[in-house]
């Protein structure tokens, strides 16, 4: 029986070549999203989370790159990502307040032309910004960056280290958090944003990591969804309170703006003790 020659073997994948793994499909899909914003107002939504896995992305790898070309490409990739969210603040609120606008049909009638209005503020935005080229460029200018790098950082070390710091980041913003004034949403945004940011990663180097930490993604889950709720009732009470053109008088605004209060203490609670604040 003829023996086959041992083919070459696969050179092991680092830091480095693991970026393009992750950053490209990403890239990709923002890309797809975009090109389909005028068949799906959904995609909107989606786009906005394939830019901000990127900005998360570009966090992680930063050790290894131009810390300015990184805070460019993130500022640009927010400035983006803000872009597609104005639209996504009106679909959270007719789902927050769709029952009290379906029983008065010309606020409902007001929220969802709103809506419409920023879906296409978004689109001309998006179309302004060159986000193809743009995402193309930074890609092409990382992976030039990283690969013509003389030192070469094994993966499995480099993602424990990238995950101990956003840990790191979590822990100081809960903390934070628990010593704020129950009015200071931005601290509590901070704790949803740290959250996410630790969730990705430990998505992006689920491969990598001990079985152990990857099992916190449900912990992770569960705390970005309660936090998430206490954002979109923060993020409806400024949209309707900047847009007061929606209501018929000052007496339906008072209304809804009495009943997101509401709703707004109720999930603060709900967020404090998932933290033990």
């Amino acid at each position: 029986m003829k023996l086959r020659k041992p083919g070459k073997p696969k050179p092991r994948e680092n830091a480095q070549t693991r970026f393009s793994t992750c950053a490209k499909p990403l890239v990709d899909e923002a890309i797809q999203r975009a090109a389909r914003l005028d068949e799906n107002a959904d995609e909107l939504h989606k786009l906005r989370v394939a830019l901000r896995r990127l900005r998360t992305l570009l966090w992680a790898w930063r050790p290894l790159l131009d810390r300015e070309k990184v805070a460019v490409e993130r500022a640009y990739l927010k400035r983006a990502g803000m872009a597609a969210g104005s639209a996504r603040d009106w679909d959270i609120a007719l789902q927050l307040l769709g029952e009290d606008a379906d029983k008065s049909a010309p606020v409902g009638e007001r929220m969802r032309a709103a809506r419409a209005e920023a879906c296409e503020r978004a689109r001309a935005t998006l179309a302004a910004t060159g986000l193809k080229p743009a995402l193309r460029e930074m890609l092409h200018t990382m992976n030039r960056e990283l690969n013509t790098a003389h030192e070469r950082v094994p993966v499995k070390r480099f993602a424990r280290e990238r995950v101990r710091a956003a840990q790191r980041a979590l822990t100081k913003r809960a903390r934070r958090a628990k010593r704020a004034k129950r009015d200071d949403y931005a601290a509590w945004h901070d704790v949803r944003k740290a959250a996410k940011q630790l969730r990705y990663l430990l998505e992006f180097f689920a491969a990598d990591l001990p079985r152990r930490e990857v099992k916190r993604l449900k912990s992770l889950k569960k705390l970005q969804k309660r936090f998430g709720a206490l954002n979109d009732a923060v993020s409806v009470t400024h949209l309707v309170d900047a847009h007061r053109e929606v209501f018929a008088d000052a007496a339906s605004r008072d209304v809804t703006l009495a009943a997101l209060a509401r709703t707004r203490k109720r999930r603060m609670r709900r967020a404090r003790k998932l933290i033990g604040a």
